[in-house]
Formats: structure tokens, sequence, C-alpha cells
């Protein structure tokens, strides 16, 4: 018969792994955290929209003493082309009441987080890189991380989007690159009075941009633009198989971003904080695959999650509500004293009923539609021309609306069929 060191282990100090080791040590279940970083957030780059209702659940004094940045209340998408952008600006002071969504730096939210499960009775242990599950016939019994074995009757796997673990124990095939999307950030601090002045906010409301169009060289993915309190995180999220057949390099198309000239006045005297790059699953719910195996259960980010509509690009709302459902499976298995993968399985229903199986499931096929060339070129020079045509008084005679649009279509290059087609796939997407 087996020892066992802890009930469950948790690998990786992320959203996912430390809001389900504090779920389960609330439920008085011994849990030990292991996060390879020196502490968590350590290796995380910082930046991020949080949709935090969630959070607020869970830790019901989350935005009083979290450490976030802003309240969003001002969202943006822009269509970005060579020498215009054209923007939907919109802003409603009931995104903050209640708080909808806020800016975190995750080096401090992550330490935070791993406070409140060492607060919980969570055995927190940074600096441990795990190299392996280990396994018992058809069960996994522990960790191994170097010459060292731990073991815990409950794995939980949370160690990012490459998932090493799963891949390295055969349950996980690598992702194909058109799953994948390496994101580039930069955070660049202006000062507090310089945010609200450029971004017109007041107080401690934020801004948050979706950019697509010229901010990626016609690369599939988009832009971004957030404020926390005193800086701004900025960058590209680029798919990376089409960043490899368009031959650009990730950190010239995020160069190219930050110089455009509708983007450059946002960041004129900032200082440069950080500067790095992530991976990011794009493939929605068709990389999931198989999370639950005996005493095993993958979440977050290991399971391919996150969302990207074209206007919001979520991952860390739909960690923290994975990591609830899969501490609630864990909890009801530990509590019937089985944890095989049937027992475990009640993960699947606990997911599939949240909000993060169901929104998984309405934009399972956004990846598709974002496939789609035209959004990144055409698309942004189309409403471009349009606008044009309606502001720009050149004592020619002026139009109707209709006729401007369709001249500007007719100069766009774009077919009646295929607009027809794109729409209709948004709209069946999105």
């Amino acid at each position: 018969m087996t020892d066992y060191d802890f009930d469950v282990i948790v690998v990786g100090g992320g959203v996912a792994g430390t809001v389900c080791a504090y779920l389960l040590a609330q439920e008085g279940h011994e849990v030990l955290l292991v996060e390879r970083g020196v502490e968590p957030g350590s290796k995380n780059l910082s930046g991020g929209v949080f949709y935090c209702r969630i959070m607020q659940e869970i830790f019901p004094n989350f935005l009083e003493e979290a450490p976030v940045e802003r309240t969003i209340t001002r969202n943006c998408v822009s269509f970005l082309n060579e020498g215009s952008a054209v923007t939907i600006d919109y802003w409603d002071q009931r995104l903050a009441e209640p708080v909808n969504a806020v800016t975190v730096l995750r080096a401090k939210l992550d330490a935070w987080l791993a406070e409140q499960c060492e607060e919980a009775g969570v055995t927190v242990m940074p600096g441990i890189r795990v190299d392996e599950l280990l396994r018992e016939g058809e069960q996994f019994v522990g960790v191994r991380a170097g010459e060292d074995e731990l073991r815990a009757r409950v794995v939980i796997a949370a160690d990012g989007v490459n998932s090493f673990l799963a891949q390295k124990a055969g349950i996980r095939s690598k992702a194909e690159t058109k799953d994948l999307a390496v994101g580039v950030k930069s955070v660049i601090r202006l000062g507090e009075d310089t945010i609200r002045q450029r971004f017109n906010l007041s107080g401690n409301d934020g801004a948050a941009y979706a950019v697509v169009g010229d901010c990626t060289k016609g690369v599939a993915g988009g832009g971004f633009m957030y404020t926390n309190t005193d800086s701004v995180s900025i960058g590209v999220v680029l798919r990376l198989d089409d960043l490899a057949a368009k031959g650009e390099a990730s950190s010239d198309v995020h160069d190219h971003f930050l110089s455009h000239p509708f983007i450059a006045p946002f960041l004129e005297g900032g200082e440069l904080l950080e500067y790095g790059c992530h991976m990011v699953p794009e493939g929605g719910q068709g990389m999931m695959g198989d999370v639950v195996h005996p005493g095993l259960l993958i979440i977050g980010d290991a399971s391919g999650l996150c969302l990207n509509t074209g206007f919001t690009v979520r991952g860390m709302d739909l960690a923290a509500g994975s990591a609830r459902a899969a501490a609630q499976a864990v909890d009801r298995a530990l509590k019937a004293d089985t944890v095989t993968a049937q027992a475990l399985g009640s993960y699947t229903t606990f997911f599939n009923e949240s909000f993060v199986g169901q929104d998984m499931a309405t934009y399972a096929k956004a990846p598709a539609f974002l496939e789609n060339e035209e959004l990144y070129g055409q698309m942004g020079v189309l409403v471009a021309d349009v606008m044009h045509d309606v502001f720009n008084h050149d004592l020619s005679p002026r139009r109707p609306l209709v006729k401007v649009a369709l001249g500007a279509f007719k100069r766009s290059g774009l077919t009646v069929r295929r607009l027809a087609k794109i729409g209709y796939q948004g709209m069946r997407s999105l």
C-alpha cells in the first residue's frame, strides 16, 4: 500500500494552481503547491485584464486586498491600418458597479495568491522543478523533482500551456503551432497623472484596447494595450503557424506596433520596465483533450483554456473557474476515498456546468473565424475608407452613405460572397 505525503500535490503556482490549492485546503485537505519559479509570479510576464467576478466569489475581499491595478470601464476595439485607425470606444460606469474586470501585474497577484494559500494551510514550495509524474500502473501517485519523490492521492497539473508533465507521461501530445500563439509584451511606466490624461480616465478607472490589422503586419493575431496604475502593458499576440509562414520575427512585429503613429503618442516619454514573451493556447475547445486520469487532473492553461474572440482575450478567469471545478471534484473523490478516473470524472461535470465550460462551447468556432486573413488587412482598410469618404469634405458633391460604402467596397478587393461568408461565420462564432 502506498504511503502518501500529501492528499493533493498541485504543480504550478499560477492562477489555476493557487486557486485550486487554496480551495482544497479550505476543505481540510493536506495540499502541497510546487512552483518552479523562485517565488510564485516570478516567471510570469506581467500584466493582464482579469475578468474577476469569479475571484470575488472565491475571495470575498479580493478587490480590497488583492494587488489589482485599475478597474476597466473603457473597452476599445480598433482596426489599425498603415496610416489610419478606426476605433469603437465603449465607456460604461456600470462596468465598475459591480466591478467586471481589473488589470493586474502577475508578479504581484501570484505572490498574493500564494500568501492566501499559506494562510489556508497549503505547503508552498517555490524554486522546485518537477521533472515527471509518478505512476503505479495506470494510477498517478505523485511527482519526482530531481532525486526526490513526493506522493499524493491526487496530482493537479497546472504547469502551463505546454504541460510538459502531461506530454512526458504520454497522455497529451505536443500542441500544433496553429493552436499556439506567442505573446510579446512591454510594460512602460508613464505615471498616474499621465495615464489618466492620455486615456481619458478618472480616479482608478482603466482602459483596455484590443487591436487588429497593421499592429501584426498581417500576421494572424492582434495587439493589446491596457492601463495599470502608473504604467501601460502593451504588445502583440501572434499565431505561431502564421508567424512562420509570413517570415516575421515576433520582436519586430511588437516594435512595429509600438511605433505606429496611432499608438506611439500614448507611450511618449515612458520608461520601459519589462519586456518578455509568453506562449498562449489559441485552439479553444478543440485543444482541451482528456483532462481526467486516475489520480490526475489537468487545469488552466495546461488544458488549453483561453478564449480570444477578437474583442476580449480571456485566460485568468477561465483558469480560476477550472480550478474551482477541479477542487470540487477532488474534494468529493477524497471524501469518498476513491480517486479513480471515474471518481474524478465529476470534474468534467462541474466544468461543463460552469461558465468556463459553457463559454468554451459557445466560442468553439472562434479560432476558425480568426483565421480569415482579411481581418488583418482588407477589412480594416475598408472600414477606414468608408470613414474617410464620410469625413473628407474635398468640395466634391456629397454622396449617400450607401454609395460611399459601395465605392469603398469595390476598392477593397473583397467580393460580396467572401464578405458575406466572413460575416456569417462571425455571427456563428461570436
